[in-house]
């Protein structure tokens, strides 16, 4: 390659790092690692004063480590880009960008040495830590550690185990309410604490740049050190790592010794030490986590209450299911007295700790001494087959009984129904095929002693064991449904007020009994393979009558994932009274969670005209009972203005409510064990009920119980509304409560254009609402983990949050629920839905069931966790094995896929879910047979990160066979569209799956991109949509079609679904069509179809209120979900095509990042964006913005302007960079680089409270359709949203003074058509006279493009190189 003339280019230099020696262990009880000795430094920097070429050897050398990690990555980068392209050694010219402007480094060596002592007193990087704790719900406590080192340029941060991160205080935790008299007064120490057992201790952390730290400084890690010692004792040290000299990369995770393992029961500390490349370290903040027993180490019993246990006995009396669940009402209390003489028995020394772990299912809170220890929220634990695995949690009490003399201590466990023992009832979801029992809890205390000696205290037991001090009685929970809410007597709550205390509550507590079932895990397992049909009833064993008949508990396990946590606390935005005393709180977004009262509810009030539709309650009227009744809702009813139940109704039951055509009145007459008072609809609702009570106080203490109630907490609620009735005054300090999984969110998207912001929104908004330990369709109707939704919305979900743990258990769910011929089902926990889409034998759907092996993939690429990749490999091959043996002979027999016939008589017909609920046709076959491809992909993959070379060979020949099938099938047509033999182009989702996953030859890329912008929209004939229209006036009409949302005919207007306009695509061909325009060239169209208006459009939904997404394009007011993350695929084209950041396809564990902004040719639709991606090693993000746009906007497709690009790489990170090619050869591109790494921190606090204000201001979607119900007429309102409001990147927050940029270097020549590799550092990318112009239009809303496809044309310069269009083993990104 020949020279650059910059000198400040320079080619490969030495590829050995500094060398240094180990330090020896600190004796014990010492300090963190003390600070190294400055002297390398200064005498590295004093050279560079000397000789800048001595700098460019240092990077140069770093370069060309960096490339040598990347395993074969630059080569594939061009192949990517198909534009072959030098990129040995993947830097500019030969080397990589180094800039060093002369007299940058021209200190005297006392000027360095002041520097060395002003960081020894920086205090920037402590803030910068305390910072991102709160951020992230984790707070530094002091330590007894004096001198942790703060000199290095690299912060680590976000410590976790087993990608598990401490919780000190959930985001959206509510106050403490006022405690009992007899409760302590002490504090809990976290919301979450991790526990793991002793084996499997596996610590990771992240890193990020100190503020003005030098670029070249921060590159790497050369050693890291870990010190572990045993919780508020520094002098117990449990393992010192030593100085680990880090040769090529740091490992994706560091395990604790096997020789030295601690107990379970111990709570550790520890924290890390990084050196970074000039051999200076900075410490991390201490974290903690907690050693939980394995299920041998367990002396704790299942537990229960003893007449719950009874109506699981078989028994002569035929009792129906409904009438012996509600014998089991209401729920039952647990409590046990730890006493003054179990602590004094404690001899050996003194109590250094407590940890107390429990699992209770349904779903469990515990406490002690009255004490709440988590604000943990309606499931804990997880959803999992309880039959297969059951976590528990570990609790820190140590503040309770160290140094405290010896008391009798109270540990109490309330319980609710969960997953476990729910209302038997079914529909959409079907419950009944759970593992089920009644309430059961279990739990033990750990006691650990400054010598390291454990004990254990308090075991659950039943009556029959002499020393237990476990009792069980009825609680103030009459009724927890996931679906239907939660009942709450207030007396019994006031009677039983500090029944978790040293004293306090109700007297009659009974001994409890063991849980205890005749059913064997095998026997339930055999019964559900019936059921799926996954096994032959010939190959069934028989077992004899059981006389207990509750389902088996499966192993105790810690818990994978971190709780669901109350994540935002929202007050709402409206209250508005509906009359009667009932009062509609409008929160502003939709959400999945529950209302917190905190100042406690009024006196309820009889309605003088009855009580409003689904909030009576007859029996409690008949009794003459008190009550107020919460109902939840996402959406309002439009002919009434209520709460529009229909459209969340539980399990998809309902009989049509008003004015709905899903269900006919009375659909739901009959129902076993629906509910009453809920008026033929399975509604979300709460309810908290005061006995009638006779004597002169029953009204004082019925107003003291209401004014007590604070929220319920074993259900959660999808709404954005909430109906309180019936009070004469509304009730004050109501707020919502966010609830989700608390795993961490990293990843951001903005830009300029509204409805992109908005649509963003909407998916990131309806992901939150549906991760509540499993990733549900739906946070109201079914709440089911479905394997569709998680291909589709995966990458959207990476992208956006610390998937790392939750993911790893999604995976361990399904491998749970394989049957043993190999097959996955459709959902993690089988439920019987859809397995007639699939190929029979137990396997659902094929795309649905190759969730699995996709997530685990997908996984690996974003964490690099092989130890998990491993682990699940053998049920992935199973799987492969089930496909090879079924799935030609299932396609014929249940979908009439002949593929000996060619599919000659397929007409896009057959059995299969397809590309779901796509508006124009589904190809189920192309689905099916792609994803048994993506299968074997997956396999092939696996086996090669594992070195499993024979599977690896085996699984790909595999997947080459398959591919090659699909190719000649679909290409036999002759007309090079990629359809089915008989099809006419009009299936989804045939070209642009084909080409995003690289089952187009290569030769045929081009001809198939062509052909593809030959198809059109179609005119949509949806109920709703006519419903609208017809009462929407002539002039809102005129001005839609004018703008192309309507279609005028001959009979009448219309909406129609556009192909480039909007989407028609379902739930995978979303990302396929986005990813496929925006990386072939066509940018524009893919942002026309994001940003478009009109039906099939983000715009649509948020047009009508929409705060998430909905599970259809199209409105509807009974039947589809407005709170369905489904559709949410283009979240994940945002971030990595209209800004241009993603992981790279071929990368592990999230270390390297492909930059690749996607310019419009015109400004009009888009002027900037911007996104941060969050990975193991750190934060990537990238900004761009069009910079001298004429202030007349009529010349923003025809101005010469300037584009200016920020991109940042964390340290330990490698970022490639891909240009778009620019249209003019007059286009200059300079790239700078930051010397120093400015203060990112407060960039961010900066950008963020920006863009806080004008949310505030409410700058966002601009207007909303609002339905008159006195006129029965449409209009619409102009009045500001908060959502989708544009804002700037933190990026361009940082001031020309808050970093040191070095000279700019011209590299015009060196990036068109070419991957180029970055080490870490912040940049900044100039390409001036970029010439806007006007883009490619088509023919109207339901047309196609013809300069597209028009003869001649070449289908722009990314088709210039079509043989290296194939998928590469390495690449997860396009394996599907």
């Amino acid at each position: 390659m020949a020279a650059v003339q910059h000198p400040l280019l320079r080619g490969p230099a030495s590829p050995r790092g500094r060398r240094r020696r180990s330090r020896p262990s600190p004796p014990p009880g010492a300090a963190a690692a003390t600070g190294r000795a400055t002297t390398g430094r200064r005498a590295a920097l004093l050279a560079l004063t000397c000789t800048i070429p001595f700098a460019l050897t240092v990077l140069v050398w770093q370069h060309a480590r960096l490339m040598a990690r990347l395993e074969g990555g630059g080569e594939y980068a061009a192949a990517l880009y198909d534009d072959e392209a030098d990129v040995e050694g993947g830097g500019w010219g030969d080397g990589v960008f180094r800039f060093v402007r002369p007299g940058l480094f021209a200190k005297t060596d006392d000027e360095w040495a002041d520097d060395d002592e002003a960081e020894d007193d920086d205090d920037e990087g402590e803030e910068d830590e305390e910072q991102a704790s709160k951020e992230s719900g984790e707070t530094a406590e002091p330590q007894e550690f004096p001198d942790f080192d703060r000199a290095g340029s690299i912060i680590p941060f976000d410590l976790s185990v087993n990608h598990l991160k401490r919780k000190a205080s959930a985001l959206g935790k509510p106050p403490i309410p006022p405690l009992p008299p007899h409760a302590s007064t002490t504090s809990v120490s976290e919301d979450f604490l991790p526990v793991v057992m002793a084996n499997e201790i596996n610590l990771r952390w992240r890193h990020r740049p100190k503020a003005g730290a030098p670029v070249q400084d921060a590159a790497r890690v050369s050693a890291y050190r870990i010190l572990a010692w045993r919780s508020g004792n520094t002098n117990a040290m449990l393992w010192d790592s030593d100085e680990v000299e880090v040769e090529e990369d740091l490992p994706f995770s560091v395990s604790w010794p096997a020789a030295s393992l601690p107990s379970p029961g111990e709570i550790i500390e520890w924290h890390v030490t990084v050196w970074d490349d000039a051999g200076h370290p900075h410490s991390s903040d201490s974290s903690r986590f907690a050693v939980g027993p394995s299920e041998e180490d367990w002396k704790g019993q299942w537990i229960v209450h003893p007449d719950d246990m009874k109506t699981f006995k078989k028994s002569d009396e035929k009792i129906d299911e409904c009438k012996l669940w509600h014998r089991r009402r209401s729920l039952p209390l647990f409590r046990a007295e730890l006493s003054p003489q179990t602590l004094l028995k404690i001899e050996d020394a003194e109590l250094a700790s407590a940890l107390l772990v429990v699992s209770g299912l349904g779903s469990f809170r515990a406490s002690f001494d009255g004490v709440p220890l988590s604000s943990s929220g309606p499931i804990d634990p997880p959803f999992t087959d309880y039959s297969k695995r059951v976590s528990y949690r570990g609790f820190d009490v140590s503040k309770f009984l160290v140094g405290r003399a010896p008391r009798s201590h109270t540990i109490g466990i309330t319980v609710g129904s969960g997953w476990w023992d729910h209302r038997p009832i079914s529909g959409m979801a079907k419950p009944e095929l759970l593992p089920r029992g009644p309430a059961t809890v279990v739990a033990q205390l750990y006691l650990t002693t400054s010598s390291g000696k454990v004990h254990i205290a308090v075991p659950t037991q039943s009556g029959e064991d002499s020393e237990s001090t476990w009792q069980v009685t009825r609680g103030h929970i009459m009724e927890s449904d996931l679906f239907t809410g939660e009942m709450v007597d207030l007396g019994v709550m006031s009677a039983m007020e500090g029944w978790d205390a040293a004293k306090g509550g109700k007297e009659d507590w009974v001994a409890p009994a063991s849980y205890r079932t005749d059913v064997t895990a095998e026997e339930w397992r055999q019964k559900m393979a019936l059921k799926a049909s996954a096994m032959d009833r010939s190959d069934a064993t028989a077992f004899p009558e059981r006389k207990y008949t509750a389902s088996p508990i499966g192993k105790l396990i810690p818990s994978e994932i971190p709780p669901i946590l109350p994540m935002q606390r929202l007050a709402p935005d409206e209250v508005r009274d509906l009359g009667d005393g009932r009062w509609l709180f409008d929160f502003g977004k939709a959400m999945s969670g529950v209302l917190h009262f905190g100042e406690g509810l009024p006196a309820p009030i009889i309605p003088k005209r009855g009580y409003p539709r689904a909030h009576g309650f007859k029996a409690a009227s008949e009794r003459g009972d008190s009550f107020i009744t919460v109902i939840y809702g996402e959406s309002l009813e439009m002919t009434t203005g209520d709460i529009n139940r229909v459209l969340v109704a539980g399990l998809g039951l309902h009989d049509g409510g008003p004015r709905h055509m899903s269900s006919e009145k009375g659909a739901t007459d009959g129902k076993p064990c629906f509910p009453d008072d809920q008026d033929g609809i399975l509604s979300q609702r709460d309810a908290f009920v005061f006995p009638k009570q006779d004597g002169s106080g029953s009204k004082s203490s019925a107003k003291s119980a209401f004014a007590n109630v604070r929220q319920s907490h074993f259900t959660t609620h999808g709404f954005r509304f909430a109906e309180v009735c019936c009070t004469a005054t509304p009730p004050t300090g109501v707020h919502a409560l966010l609830y989700r999984t608390a795993f961490d969110e990293w990843g951001t998207f903005d830009s300029s254009n509204v409805i992109l912001n908005g649509g963003y929104e909407l998916v990131k908004n309806a992901m939150a609402s549906n991760m509540l330990s499993v990733q549900s369709d739906c946070p109201h109707r079914e709440k089911l983990p479905y394997g569709g939704d998680l291909v589709a919305d995966s990458p959207a979900a990476i992208h956006m949050y610390d998937m790392s743990a939750f993911y790893k258990k999604t995976v361990r769910d399904w491998l749970d629920a394989q049957w043993d011929n190999g097959a996955y089902t459709e959902t993690s926990i089988w439920q019987d839905l859809n397995d007639y889409a699939g190929i029979g034998h137990g396997a659902g759907e094929t795309v649905w069931a190759s969730a699995p092996p996709v997530i685990a993939v997908r996984h690996f690429q974003a964490y690099g966790d092989l130890e998990f990749l491993g682990e699940s490999q053998a049920g992935h091959v199973r799987w492969l094995e089930f496909l090879n043996r079924f799935f030609y002979r299932g396609m014929k027999e249940k979908g009439g896929y002949d593929i000996d016939d060619k599919l000659r008589k397929y007409n896009g017909d057959g059995s299969g879910l397809g590309d779901w609920l796509a508006l124009r046709g589904r190809d189920t076959f192309l689905t099916h047979t792609a994803f048994y491809m993506a299968s074997a992909r997956c396999v092939a993959y696996i086996a090669k990160k594992l070195g499993d070379e024979s599977m690896k060979k085996k699984s790909l020949m595999e997947a080459e066979r398959i591919k090659q099938q699909i190719a000649g099938l679909y290409l036999r047509n002759g007309q090079d569209n990629f359809d089915f033999p008989r099809g006419h182009a009009g299936h989804t989702p045939g070209p642009e799956m084909s080409l995003f996953s690289r089952i187009v030859p290569g030769s045929k890329r081009c001809i198939v991109l062509k052909n593809w912008f030959k198809r059109s929209g179609s005119l949509w004939p949806g109920d709703e949509e006519k419903l609208f229209l017809r009462k929407l006036d002539e002039g809102y009409k005129k001005e839609m079609v004018k703008t192309g949302e309507l279609v005028k005919e001959q009979d009448g207007y219309w909406m129609g679904w556009s192909q480039w306009q909007g989407f028609n695509e379902g739930i995978f061909a979303i990302r396929y069509a986005l990813k496929t325009l925006s990386d072939m060239g066509f940018h524009y169209i893919a942002l026309r179809k994001a940003a478009g208006f009109g039906f099939g459009t983000p715009e649509y939904m948020l047009s009508h209120n929409a705060t998430t997404m909905w599970e259809s394009w199209w409105r509807s007011e009974d039947l589809y979900s407005r709170n369905h993350p489904m559709l949410g695929a283009l979240a994940e084209w945002m971030p990595s095509s209209a800004a241009g950041l993603s992981l790279h396809p071929t990368a592990v564990g999230g270390r390297h990042a492909l930059f690749w902004p996607r310019f419009p040719k015109s400004a009009a639709m888009l002027e900037h964006a911007s996104a941060v991606q969050g990975t193991p090693i750190g934060d990537y993000a990238i900004a761009w913005r069009f910079e001298n746009l004429p202030e007349d906007k009529n010349q923003y497709d025809s101005a010469l302007v300037t584009i200016r690009v920020r991109m940042l790489i964390p340290p330990t990170g490698v970022g490639t960079l891909r240009i778009p090619i620019p249209a003019s050869n007059r286009t200059t591109i300079s790239v700078s680089r930051s010397t120093l790494f400015p203060d990112l921190e407060s960039a961010r606090r900066e950008a963020d409270a920006k863009c806080n204000k004008r949310r505030q201001r409410r700058l966002g979607f601009p207007y909303s359709w609002e339905y008159d119900r006195g006129k029965e007429r449409w209009h619409k309102q102009i009045r500001g949203k908060s959502i989708g409001t544009p804002c700037e990147s933190f990026l361009f927050s940082v001031l020309p003074l808050s970093a040191q940029w070095s000279g700019r270097a011209d590299a015009t020549h060196q990036v068109r058509g070419k991957d180029r590799v970055f080490p870490p550092g912040l940049y900044d990318i100039l390409f001036e006279n970029w010439p806007l112009e006007k883009e490619v239009e088509g023919t109207g809303r339901l047309g196609n493009i013809p300069a597209y496809f028009k003869p001649g044309y070449d289908a722009g310069p990314y088709c210039e190189d079509s043989t290296t269009f194939d998928w590469h083993i390495d690449d997860a990104t396009h394996i599907i």
